[in-house]
């Protein structure tokens, strides 16, 4: 998959790589996880609905992407339009229509596939043409599996039984954790390990931070210059990377600053910024060298501590998110850990939303 700038210049997938323009206005389709970036919940987070109603306004094409495939777009849809985001099914892909694709490449039309999940899968399934099935007598022709907070032993026994006899798995994804208000519960993840202990068989895999998710969107949209936006350096951003996509990572959601100081290389974002009104500014790209790195009026220079650990050292002054910027770049030159504590708090007290 091959994408280029307006200027015909290749896009850019290096960490912080420089945006001389606005990037909605280098990026025809924007990529969007949900929660953490567009809302928290029941609640848009701060600034959301406003920054992709200018997006539209803009010309960019807006797509939402999500993991949870006990949802049909419709429902997240309305969910969507409840916190302030205007947006139809045509809008949103779910890793049950990922999931739906995978199985569809790998059984004859009209195929009847056991179903472990709930009303995302089934209707996924039969845009597909497929027919969900929910019994193993039913002699599906592969099983597909995604989270529902219904899906009990009955479930994941027949689930087992088909998988056991060598027919096709996809999994929506295998997130092993799902917020919730009562705090981190078992996820899809976690449910597909109950069959693959007790079959011995993996599951192909549909969502984050696979590739099959993104591609499903650009498939859907035929968006040319895509941006993958999300809050999680896990799936969000390793999934950009698996599919070769440039990433904006807000931090709005999970991932704070101290998460990317030790973030490997395919987890790194191509842009960072605040918030979504990282879309409608130009990105500099950090001057580096082995230890020392510059953005805007900061600057940074790993040193050697009297205790022989390595610190980083934060000098100069300006846009807080330059000076983030310049951090990350110094630390991540260098191979040895680093201390980048008191650089943190510096960046704190100038305000940047560095957790």
């Amino acid at each position: 998959m091959s994408h280029t700038l307006p200027t015909g210049r290749p896009l850019g997938l290096q960490p912080l790589s420089e945006a001389p323009r606005p990037l909605v206005d280098l990026y025809d389709t924007g990529l969007f996880d949900l929660d953490g970036v567009v809302y928290i919940g029941a609640h848009a987070v701060p600034g959301a609905p406003a920054a992709l109603d200018q997006a539209r306004s803009r010309g960019m094409r807006v797509m939402f992407l999500t993991n949870n495939a006990s949802r049909t777009p419709e429902a997240v849809a309305a969910h969507l339009t409840g916190v302030g985001v205007p947006a139809t099914a045509e809008d949103v892909v779910t890793a049950a229509q990922a999931a739906a694709g995978l199985v569809a490449e790998r059984v004859p039309p009209g195929a009847r596939v056991l179903v472990v999940g709930g009303d995302g899968l089934v209707a996924a399934l039969r845009e597909r043409g497929l027919v969900p099935v929910f019994s193993a007598s039913e002699r599906p022709s592969a099983v597909v599996q995604g989270f529902h907070p219904d899906v009990g032993w009955r479930q994941l026994a027949e689930g087992a039984y088909a998988v056991a006899a060598g027919i096709p798995w996809v999994a929506s994804n295998v997130d092993v954790t799902l917020p919730t208000d009562g705090g981190l519960a078992p996820g899809n993840g976690a449910l597909v390990e109950v069959i693959r202990l007790a079959t011995g068989r993996d599951p192909v895999v549909a969502g984050k931070p696979g590739p099959t998710l993104f591609t499903e969107a650009l498939t859907r949209t035929g968006g040319r210059r895509p941006l993958v936006v999300g809050d999680r350096l896990d799936t969000d951003i390793e999934g950009a990377h698996a599919a070769g996509l440039p990433s904006l990572l807000v931090l709005t959601g999970v991932t704070r600053l101290r998460d990317l100081l030790t973030a490997p290389p395919a987890r790194r974002p191509t842009y960072i910024a605040a918030d979504l009104g990282g879309m409608f500014v130009a990105h500099p790209r950090p001057v580096v060298r082995p230890g020392h790195a510059s953005c805007g009026g900061w600057a940074v220079d790993v040193r050697p501590g009297h205790d022989g650990a390595r610190r980083a050292v934060l000098t100069g002054e300006g846009d807080p998110l330059d000076g983030a910027r310049a951090l990350l770049a110094a630390v991540w030159s260098v191979p040895q850990p680093v201390d980048a504590d008191e650089a943190l708090e510096r960046l704190r007290r100038g305000g940047a939303a560095v957790g």
